[in-house]
């Protein structure tokens, strides 16, 4: 027969409840894989994106430069004439060349992935020139509308319309680097510098 003191004892000691919560696992806070990712993506569309804004500057510009250095109609209707569009015309080709040098810095550095400048110093010429430039397309953009409203109360002929071509050439030309200016003093400011 058995008994209670038959039984082995039971040795099996239960730990306590503990009420200690648990760390949660916070994602997101800017430490892994993913942050990285996105940083590379943004960086990416941002490069992609001055690289397709210069591309139309260089666009417009060289459009502005043909359609100006083309308006030669005889007589008084030539741009030679007229200082506000040789003004033009010398701005819309100095854009254009800086326009080009940009695009294919930058096509080339996408290519091959290496820096033809550090980085830094791309980042300020970007910036600065991009600037320059745009205020300068500005600049003789709205120095030629007056000269070109004048001749149209005159006449509206195939010499004002070629002119106000240029102009709105010009003035998309300066849209497209004001932007991309824009991107270029992003690109400045969330450089580190250490």
């Amino acid at each position: 027969m058995s008994n209670s003191e038959d039984k082995p004892p039971n040795n099996y000691v239960e730990s306590p409840a503990t009420d200690i919560p648990t760390p949660a696992v916070e994602t997101g806070t800017g430490f892994g894989v993913a942050p990285i990712t996105r940083r590379w993506r943004r960086e990416d569309m941002l490069n992609r994106g001055s690289l397709a804004l210069r591309g139309l500057a260089l666009l417009f510009s060289l459009l502005a430069f043909i359609i100006m250095a083309s308006n030669k109609h005889g007589d008084w209707k030539n741009y030679d004439k007229y200082e506000e569009y040789r003004y033009l015309l010398a701005i819309a080709m100095l854009s254009t060349l800086y326009t080009a040098g940009q695009a294919l810095r930058h096509v080339h550095e996408l290519s091959t992935g290496k820096q033809m400048l550090e980085k830094r110093t791309s980042a300020m010429v970007d910036f600065f020139g991009d600037q320059i430039v745009a205020y300068l397309l500005v600049s003789s953009s709205s120095s030629a509308v007056p000269l070109t409203n004048r001749m149209r109360e005159g006449a509206d002929n195939i010499f004002t319309d070629s002119s106000a071509a240029a102009i709105s050439m010009g003035f998309f030309a300066f849209i497209s680097l004001a932007l991309s200016a824009l991107i270029s003093g992003y690109k400045l400011s969330t450089q580190s510098y250490i």
